[in-house]
């Protein structure tokens, strides 16, 4: 399937299909609802691997499960409806991607397993009660970007060690990441001598503001918080950063691919085949009870050699070598 096929496919809120042949055939397969606060367009790799995941487990979407894809369009307020109605279509499970979908996923059924994706800490958000022992109808997977905001910030130290102020852009509309994830970056920029100012964004009208209030602040860089509605808008962020050269570093490689100068982040491909893996394992009929949440290991640094020429920053050797990735 073509790329731009596979992205119509997901676009659409209603469940895949395929040519299944008899509908009996099609009515008998369960159902998975996978809910995203973003949009497909830049999700492709993720839901990729949580296929992949899935097909370990012996499921291949249009063979003998549907998934129904539910995309809020960066607008986090549409997710209970959402949710809702996978909760009255009596889905087999729900996956819910991102620190809001899980919650507000947690908010609308006891009885319908859910296994959730995000960067969040599940036991201080009030997911589950252990990381061990989940309790409930719920488990998942954790991936790292949260716990590695203050490190984004090391290293645009790093490049720019005399930068005295950075800022970093947050969603407040995603209270449960901004919060905890504002805290660690601040205790970072204080152990590096930082000035760090926070940034709102929660719509895509508040980008030039943000971009104009680095420029009034003269700030070294900007580092991105980790949120879902600033991945379906990042190639937008790395164009504005390029247009006002600002050196910014996000959680992943397609904001690098985008044009972005750095990113460092929990693999999020990784995370989703292991959500992927969780999902097919309850339609066998495990409890998510009995799975203890996963930990993501896996960190990537990616690095646009282009965009930091275009910045005037040349990359030390050693942050080089570090890399997962060097795009030019």
């Amino acid at each position: 399937m073509k790329r731009r096929d596979f992205i119509k496919v997901l676009a659409g809120s209603t469940a895949m299909t395929w040519p299944l042949g008899a509908d009996a055939q099609q009515s008998a397969m369960p159902v998975i609802g996978f809910v995203n606060p973003a949009s497909a367009q830049n999700y492709t790799p993720q839901v990729t691997a949580f296929l992949k995941g899935l097909a370990e487990t012996g499921y291949t979407s249009g063979r003998n499960v549907t998934i129904e894809y539910r995309w809020a369009e960066g607008r986090n307020d549409r997710l209970p409806a959402l949710i809702a109605d996978l909760v009255r279509r009596q889905v087999a499970v729900i996956v819910a991607t991102a620190t809001p979908t899980a919650l507000a996923a947690k908010g609308m059924t006891t009885t319908i397993p859910i296994v959730f994706e995000g960067g969040m800490d599940p036991v201080r958000t009030g997911l589950v009660s252990s990381l061990d022992r989940p309790g409930g109808n719920i488990t998942g997977v954790t991936q790292l970007n949260l716990e590695v905001a203050p490190k984004r910030l090391e290293l645009l130290h790093e490049l720019i060690p005399k930068g005295n102020v950075v800022g970093f852009l947050i969603n407040p509309a995603n209270a449960a990441n901004a919060k905890g994830e504002t805290a660690d970056v601040e205790a970072a920029a204080s152990r590096l001598g930082v000035e760090i100012r926070v940034l709102n964004a929660s719509t895509e009208r508040d980008f030039d503001a943000v971009f104009a209030k680095l420029a009034q602040l003269k700030a070294a860089g900007l580092v991105i918080g980790s949120d879902a509605f600033f991945v379906s808008r990042q190639e937008q962020l790395a164009a504005l950063a390029a247009r006002h050269s600002v050196p910014a570093v996000f959680e992943n490689r397609q904001f690098v691919v985008a044009g972005g100068l750095m990113s460092y982040g929990g693999s999020l491909t990784d995370a989703y085949r292991l959500a992927g893996v969780y999902t097919g394992r309850v339609l066998k009929g495990e409890k998510p009870s009995d799975l203890p949440v996963q930990r993501g290991t896996k960190v990537e640094l990616y690095i646009n050699l282009k965009s930091a020429k275009a910045l005037g920053r040349n990359i030390p050797p050693t942050m080089q070598a570090r890399a997962e990735e060097l795009i030019e």
